[in-house]
Formats: C-alpha cells, structure tokens, sequence
C-alpha cells in the first residue's frame, strides 16, 4: 500500500512500474555520462539462507563456460564504442566472485580493452576467502577495494542466519595489513537473539581491525530464502539502528549512506549509487537514462543466448520522466544527499519543478536539511527511509527476484 502511495504521488501517474521482455540487440549507452561498471560471479561453496542474490554451487565446468560467456557479452557491449569509454567504478559481485580469482585479472583487462575505470575496482569477499594468497592475487590484478561478508562476530546471531564462525578479526586484519583503499565489512543487524551490546561490539571490533567503512543492513526474510528465522520487530530494528549512528556520531565516522558509516577522509564501497552503470553477468543490472534492464537469472539460459551472439536480457523497464526522476532520487537520497545540479543535467529540468512541494515538506518534516542549494537527509530522514527502503524491497525487490529465479524469460512483472 505505502509503495503505491508513494509512486501515485511521485509519478503523478496511475502506471505501475512494467518490467516488459521486450528484447533490443544494443544497448544504448554511448553518451551517459557518469557510469559504472558491474559484474556478477553466480557461484558460492555452500547457499545461505538469509541470502536473496543470483547464485549457485559452484561447478568448476559450468564456470568456465559461464567465464567465456561473460567476455564475449563484454566485447559484445563494448565493441559498439568508437573509443574507449571512461567509467566511475568497477564492482564485482556475487554470490561470491573469489571462486573465479584467477579468472578476474581476465575479465578486468577484457573491460579495460573498451573502458577507462576511474574511482577504483571493488570485490565481495567471503571469509572462507580471504587468504593471503588470494589478496595479493587480487591486488596484483588491480583491485582497491574490498568488501568482507563478515555479517557477525557473534557466533549465536551467525547460527541463526546459517555462518559458522571463525576468527574473523584476523581476516580482517590480514586485509588492512595487504593494503587496500577501501575495507567494507558487512554487519547485519535485527537477527534474532541480538542485543544493542552484540551490535555495538560488532562495530568496534569491525573498525579497530582496520576497517575503514561499515555497511549495516537490516535481516530481511525474502519469500524465497530458506530462513529458520525470523528478523527482529520494527521496534528493535530501529533501536539497533541508533545503536550504530549514536556510536558512529560519538567516534567520529562520517555517515555516507542510510546503511553505510566510514572513517574521515576515506573512500567510499557503493556499488549501487550511480547515476547510471552497465551491469555483466546472469542477474546483472543496467540502469541508463531512458531504461533499466535486467539480465536473465538463469545460468544456462544466459549462455544460450551469448552463444547465439544474442544479449542475455531478460526484462527492461522503460521510464517515464518522473518514473526516472523518482529512481534517481531514491539512491541520491539513500547516498544521504541530493544535488540539484546533477538531477538536472540527467533528467534536463530543474528539481524543483518537479519535486518543489515534496522538498518543502520534507524539509518541514524534518527529513532534510538544504546547505548551499544541495539537500541533506537528517538522521530522522534516514531512519524513515530505511523503513520505506524495507517495503520496497519486500513489495519490488522480493518480488521481481522470485520470478526471475523461477523463469528463464518472464513475459512481463508489474510493480504497482
């Protein structure tokens, strides 16, 4: 209901969201401007069951194919470009992307023969791969930044979302000792049985072994996990999410995302925050000025299609003007703040025209604050997103993976 309330009144319109199998040979994306770059490794060692991502067991047949699919789909895209692109990030993602570590120094130079990665490349690691071999690999490779999938120190909480614990803190500290730009550990938090002392503990140690940022993320039950567990109440969840800004505020770090904390003056692990960005991969996301498109979340299906030199494109939403303005204003806000002048010269009108009410009520609510013509979301902002944020994702999210996990080449998904 919320989320249908809210498109209806920033849309201004009664369309729903139509996710369509419309299929195109290209991919438009020549003259976008500030883009990045994405790439999703399928395969894990063992499924969690809190997880709601693409991935499969790895095999070590199906990942070679899958590698050769995925450098000819990157030609493919990239050979339409008359020189090479420049490019904000590179980001790999999984499942979990270390199972092909000897295959990514590969992967990095196909991209680099058609783009230029500025603002570093980043990789999702496992703990199970975090090994002092495997990190001079990846950084000889060109990687400088890292995220480790920690979740908890906890041995009770991680039990619960189907870990196992092992000594986390000198994976991390390995890390920090390698030498990255960027260390992101991954906590999450309303996991049954956690207190604000677990969590508080997760923090410190996360950041006293050489983290430089922290991405909290709420325990969420999508209808397709396999969890014995359920997340904590909405209650606890919002205690627990003070528990971590109030620490983060009193240490000084520096809030760079409704879920993210870092330490002053480094850099930031965001694959999701782009004003547009070329997704790789089965499962994998393009987000362009007119269109978003997702590829298909079947692994063979996706090399069938490359095979016949056809883009594995599932589903592509074509947006509205407001449908578009209202996707960029959602990550900018999750991002904590939103420019007008980057809002306009993607979209080509002034925010204000568009969103000039809604901006003055929110700035009424308490929501944001304006410094200098750009608006800045307040921690009580912050919190109402992370709720909002919750039931998108339970109402679009949840419900566009389940089919795409279900079928190869859905007909159409609506999202009202």
């Amino acid at each position: 209901m919320i989320t249908s309330l809210l498109r209806l009144l920033l849309t201004r319109s009664f369309k729903p969201f139509i996710f369509t199998n419309e299929y195109y040979e290209k991919i438009i994306f020549q003259n976008e401007k500030e883009i990045g770059l994405y790439v999703h490794i399928p395969f894990c060692r063992n499924i969690c069951s809190f997880c709601p991502y693409c991935k499969t067991i790895y095999d070590n047949n199906v990942a070679k194919e899958y590698k050769t699919a995925l450098l000819k789909e990157i030609s493919m895209i990239g050979s339409t470009l008359q020189t090479k692109k420049e490019t904000t990030s590179l980001y790999f993602g999984g499942g979990t992307p270390a199972l092909m570590i000897n295959d990514l120094r590969d992967i990095i130079n196909t991209l680099k023969n058609y783009f230029i990665i500025h603002g570093g490349i980043g990789v999702e690691l496992h703990p199970e791969d975090i090994t002092k071999e495997n990190l001079l690999i990846l950084k000889n490779a060109g990687v400088t930044m890292v995220s480790l999938g920690i979740q908890s120190f906890n041995g009770n909480c991680l039990e619960k979302i189907g870990r196992k614990y092992s000594p986390f803190e000198e994976k991390i500290a390995l890390v920090n000792q390698i030498g990255f730009e960027v260390i992101d550990v991954d906590l999450i938090f309303a996991i049954p049985g956690q207190t604000k002392e677990i969590l508080l503990q997760d923090i410190e140690t996360a950041f006293s072994y050489g983290a430089t940022q922290i991405s909290t993320y709420p325990f969420i039950d999508f209808t397709f996990a396999d969890n014995k567990y359920k997340p904590l109440p909405e209650k606890n969840k919002k205690e627990l999410l003070e528990v971590i800004n109030n620490f983060c505020n009193s240490t000084d770090k520096v809030r760079t995302s409704v879920w993210t904390f870092a330490k002053k003056n480094s850099g930031k692990y965001s694959s999701v925050t782009r004003d547009n960005f070329l997704g790789f991969g089965v499962s994998a996301t393009t987000l362009l000025r007119n269109s978003f498109k997702i590829n298909t979340f079947s692994i063979k299906a996706y090399i069938d299609r490359i095979n016949n030199n056809m883009l594995p494109t599932s589903l592509t939403l074509n947006f509205s003007l407001r449908q578009r303005a209202v996707y960029y204003i959602f990550w900018s806000i999750y991002g904590m703040k939103l420019n007008p002048l980057k809002f306009e010269e993607l979209m080509g009108i002034p925010l204000k025209k568009l969103y000039g009410f809604e901006l003055f009520v929110g700035k009424k609510l308490g929501f944001l604050i304006e410094k200098n013509g750009t608006y800045y979301l307040t921690d009580k902002g912050a919190y109402y997103y992370h709720y909002v944020e919750q039931i998108y994702t339970t109402a679009y999210i949840d419900k566009m993976w389940n089919i795409s996990q279900k079928t190869d080449f859905p007909k159409q998904i609506i999202l009202k």
